[in-house]
């Protein structure tokens, strides 16, 4: 992937424009799924604790044969972790299922605002980046006012908020307070989850007229509003067709047309009330 398909951080770490997801991919595919995917030209890979593939994931990166430097892995400690001692820990445990010495980027899942330790995790992943154990710190399902909360008690905003974002969920408030903030906004199930999206007419119509698969519209929807999208699949012949959405442009119609199909967040994972 070319130097002009990266974005830079707010602290000048280089991140690929899209990523491979691993999840639902369990531990035993995951090592073939991502050599296939580093093969077929990705260079970010997204994992999580939770997910219990991290160390299939380890052996694709293994396997794959790329050097190190080549690829950007990104994993994600769980609420068990929440707590300043206990995030560097958590570091430490997924490096070794990994077989790696740092991270590129590491998030906290979700913030679980209940259990009220969210910023003390924040901190231990502070203290990381401090070490230079990882590149870039950052956290995912994040509201605007959980991220207010880490500026306001700690002076450092997270360098990514990976959150669930669509066509049909497309968070403009959340990209705008991103936005101000310095914080890249990635997301997750850019391509709907369970292939619905993908059948909505306004996109199928899209896809005819340029030759184009329904995610590739939709990927280039993400890119083009300046977002990270780590699509995922289990499917070998959807990894090339997917990182294929850098050769072409949609229009301002055609990316309003997109961003009008948004049906509010009433399907949304509400990171208030759910966590892992």
């Amino acid at each position: 992937m070319s130097a002009e398909n990266h974005v830079d951080l707010s602290n000048g770490v280089s991140m690929p424009l899209i990523g491979y997801g691993t999840w639902p991919i369990p531990d035993r595919d995951a090592e073939k799924m991502v050599a296939a995917a580093i093969e077929a030209g990705y260079r970010l890979i997204d994992t999580a604790e939770m997910y219990r593939n991290e160390d299939g994931v380890g052996r694709g990166l293994r396997a794959s044969g790329i050097d190190r430097d080549e690829v950007f892995v990104t994993t994600k400690l769980s609420q068990r972790w929440h707590g300043y001692e206990e995030a560097q820990e958590a570091f430490a445990i997924s490096c070794k299922r990994l077989g790696l010495d740092y991270l590129d980027l590491f998030l906290i899942h979700w913030p679980n605002p209940k259990l009220g330790k969210f910023v003390d995790a924040w901190r231990g992943m502070i203290e990381l980046l401090q070490q230079g154990k990882v590149r870039a710190i950052g956290v995912s399902n994040f509201k605007p006012s959980h991220l207010q909360r880490l500026i306001d008690e700690t002076g450092l905003a997270p360098h990514v908020n990976q959150i669930q974002l669509n066509p049909w969920l497309s968070r403009e408030a959340e990209r705008d307070y991103h936005s101000q903030h310095g914080i890249v906004t990635e997301s997750w199930g850019p391509i709907g989850q369970g292939g619905d999206m993908l059948g909505d007419p306004v996109i199928a119509e899209m896809a005819g007229a340029r030759d184009r698969t329904p995610a590739q519209i939709v990927l280039r929807w993400h890119l083009q509003l300046g977002l990270v999208p780590i699509p995922k699949t289990a499917r070998r012949e959807r990894l090339a067709p997917n990182l294929d959405v850098f050769d072409f442009s949609l229009s301002d119609d055609e990316m309003l047309a997109l961003s009008t199909l948004d049906t509010g967040a009433w399907d949304a994972d509400d990171s208030d009330t759910t966590g892992l």
